[in-house]
């Protein structure tokens, strides 16, 4: 089915499919090392005694031939994420519980489907716990976190993702993740994608190359009519 919206810049398509990010500014939108994503998306090859050994991707791009992702995919790494800050991602561990979720939901992916929220994540938790041996403290932890960063998924009617709101730091441990303000976005219908500070649809990128051209965050706030610590945020999540 076509997704319609005006002023359709995507003949037709829908945006969240749309390959608009690439790995760098994908990672950096979600905090994670280039590195890492570019193994979710691609793969990655292990040196073993005999010859490298390649293990496949975590994730189906939408553009595989040009390596860009699309906001699902966006999604998709912003959930993994949860998995990698604390236990690391094994990726031969992972795929197999993802597959695991898929094939008891008959899901093709997992890791958006409003499914994974529920009985889904339970699922995937006790799969990949067993997997990777983890004590059921761990499991019980490893929920948590899963359950923080799937609160920052927002869904349509049809229960697809059609915003996120990104972690604008990462390091500030785990009881802020609950609690963390959601102050920047990222939509496929808005500035093309590109993160924006919520409320105002002022992306993130403008307010921070005009703070470092030398406007001060006050400025910058009354400009924008936005709270000073939404500024302080947007920078911060531009910054690091």
């Amino acid at each position: 089915m076509a997704f319609r919206n005006d002023g359709d810049f995507y003949g037709g398509r829908d945006p969240r499919l749309y390959p608009a990010y690439n790995i760098r500014d994908a990672a950096h939108y979600l905090r994670l090392p280039a590195a890492t994503l570019r193994s979710w998306v691609l793969g990655r090859l292990y040196p073993t005694r005999t010859a490298p050994r390649r293990f496949k991707a975590l994730l189906r791009l939408d553009d595989v031939a040009r390596r860009f992702l699309s906001f699902h995919n966006v999604v998709e790494a912003h959930v993994l994420a949860a998995i990698r800050r604390h236990h690391g991602v094994r990726l031969a561990k992972v795929r197999a519980a993802l597959k695991y979720v898929r094939e008891r939901f008959q899901v093709e992916r997992p890791l958006i489907d409003v499914a994974f929220q529920t009985d889904g994540l339970d699922l995937f938790v006790e799969r990949y716990g067993e997997l990777i041996n983890a004590s059921r403290q761990g499991q019980l932890a490893m929920r948590q976190i899963l359950s923080a960063y799937l609160q920052r998924i927002e869904r349509d009617a049809r229960g697809l993702p059609i915003r996120l709101y990104p972690f604008t730091r990462v390091s500030a441990g785990d009881a802020w993740l609950e609690t963390a303000p959601k102050v920047v976005v990222i939509s496929p219908l808005i500035s093309f994608g590109r993160p924006f500070i919520a409320g105002t649809g002022v992306p993130t990128a403008v307010v921070w190359e005009r703070y470092q051209a030398g406007d001060s965050i006050a400025q910058l706030a009354d400009d924008y009519h936005m709270d000073i610590r939404a500024v302080e945020e947007a920078i911060r999540y531009e910054a690091a």
